[in-house]
């Protein structure tokens, strides 16, 4: 059985979208906590359905922590 060829590309597709996103988040994370505080934000400030709000809320990137001793100037994270 043969795998059309469309279903070929679109999974050659998603292969590379992965694997783009893998490099992203291994070589430049604090511009992918960039984007996605950036993406959440407009999300947020559309004012959509309540399901927009959720996937504002689940992309957002989780808040940094603070040591006690931490300055809090983020540069550690």
């Amino acid at each position: 059985m043969q795998i059309p060829l469309r279903l070929q590309e679109l999974m050659i597709a998603l292969a590379v979208l992965v694997s783009a996103g893998v490099v992203l988040r291994k070589q430049c994370p604090g511009l992918l906590r960039r984007l996605r505080l950036g993406l959440a934000l407009l999300l947020l400030r559309i004012g959509g359905p309540a399901w927009l709000r959720r996937l504002a809320g689940w992309l957002a990137p989780p808040a940094a922590s603070h040591d006690r001793h931490c300055g809090g100037c983020n540069g550690c994270g």
